[in-house]
C-alpha cells in the first residue's frame, strides 16, 4: 500500500499561553499542501521476517527506532496483532521546515494500517492515537482546513475558501532549535481570532493573521526575514513563516518565476485552490 502523506501551512500562528506542564497553547489555522507531500510504502511480510523501515529522498536525522513513522507503528502494534512489515519512506518535505512532514508521515502511517489490516479506528480514535506522536499529527488524520487551538490538537473544521492562487515555499538551510524558537515568545491572547480571517481572502490577511515566532527568529536568523520581504517584491497578496520553522511561503495572485531567486534554497510552487 502506497500513500502521499502532504504538508501543512499555518496562517496566523500566536502563542497565546504557557501550560503547567511546560508546553504552550497556540491558535492557528492549519492549511494543508496537497501538491508537496512524501511517499510511504508499507509491506506486510511473512512472520519469520522483521520489521524494516528504510528511507531516501530528504536525508532523515536521527536514528530509526526515533522516526514517527516507525513510532505509529510500535503505537497501534502494542494494541493490535499487527504482523511484521517492510515501510519505505520517500522524503521530499523538508525537515525543520515547519511544515509537519514527520507529523504527516506518522498519521498517515496510522491511518493506512487502520485501513490494511481492517482496525475499523474512527477518525476520533485515530485522533488519540495520534496526539500520542505529536501536537502537529491530529490534524493529519482528516487533512482539511482546521483551526487550531490547545497545543495544536485541538481542531475545528473550518468551511475555507480561496479561489486559485499561486503559492510558493522557500527554506533556506537553517534549522531552528525549539530552543530559540520559543526564547524570545512572550505568549498573550489577541484581541480578535484568528479563525476570523477564514472568510478572508490572502490580501487581507495580512495585518491579520502574524506568526509571534517571526520577531525573535528575525533577529535571529535575518536571512529568513530577506526571504519574507523578497516575496512581497515579487508580488505576494500574503507571505509567512510556517510554524516555529525555517520556511517562509506566499500567496500570490498570479505565477511568478523563482528560477533566479533564493539558489540553493528549497523551493516549490504551483497552483493550490481551498
Amino acid at each position: 500500500m502506497i500513500s502521499f502523506p502532504n504538508a501543512k501551512i499555518n496562517i496566523g500562528l500566536n502563542i497565546t499561553e504557557k501550560r503547567s506542564d511546560g508546553f504552550h497553547n497556540l491558535e492557528s489555522i492549519f492549511l494543508p499542501i496537497i501538491g508537496l507531500h512524501d511517499v510511504l510504502e508499507i509491506v506486510a511480510v511473512r512472520d519469520n521476517q522483521d520489521f524494516q523501515f528504510t528511507a531516501s529522498g530528504i536525508p532523515i536525522d536521527g536514528k530509526e527506532n526515533d522516526n514517527l513513522v516507525v513510532k505509529a507503528y510500535q503505537l497501534l502494534k502494542s494494541d493490535f496483532s499487527l504482523p511484521a512489515l517492510h515501510v519505505h519512506l520517500h522524503k521530499v518535505i523538508p525537515t525543520g521546515a515547519g511544515l509537519g512532514g514527520g507529523s504527516s508521515d506518522a498519521s498517515f502511517m496510522l491511518k493506512m494500517l487502520n485501513e490494511m489490516f481492517a482496525l475499523n479506528l474512527t477518525n476520533e480514535i485515530l485522533k488519540v492515537y495520534a496526539e500520542k506522536l505529536g501536537s502537529d499529527c491530529p490534524f493529519f488524520i482528516e487533512n482539511t482546513p482546521q483551526y487550531a487551538t490547545g497545543k495544536g490538537e485541538q481542531l475545528e473544521n473550518l468551511a475555507f475558501f480561496i479561489p486559485s492562487s499561486y503559492f510558493a515555499i522557500i527554506k533556506p538551510p537553517i534549522h531552528i532549535p525549539t530552543k530559540v524558537a520559543f526564547a524570545g515568545i512572550v505568549p498573550k491572547k489577541n484581541e480578535f481570532s484568528i479563525k476570523e480571517i477564514a472568510a478572508k481572502l490572502p490580501h487581507q490577511w495580512k495585518n491579520l493573521a502574524k506568526n509571534d515566532f517571526e520577531a525573535s527568529i528575525f533577529d535571529e536568523y535575518p536571512e529568513i526575514k530577506k526571504i519574507k520581504n523578497r516575496l512581497y517584491e515579487l508580488g505576494a497578496d500574503y507571505a509567512s513563516m510556517s510554524g516555529s520553522g525555517s520556511a517562509v511561503f506566499g500567496f500570490f495572485p498570479h505565477k511568478i518565476n523563482l528560477a533566479n531567486e533564493f539558489e540553493n534554497y528549497f523551493k516549490w510552487q504551483n497552483y493550490i485552490r481551498f
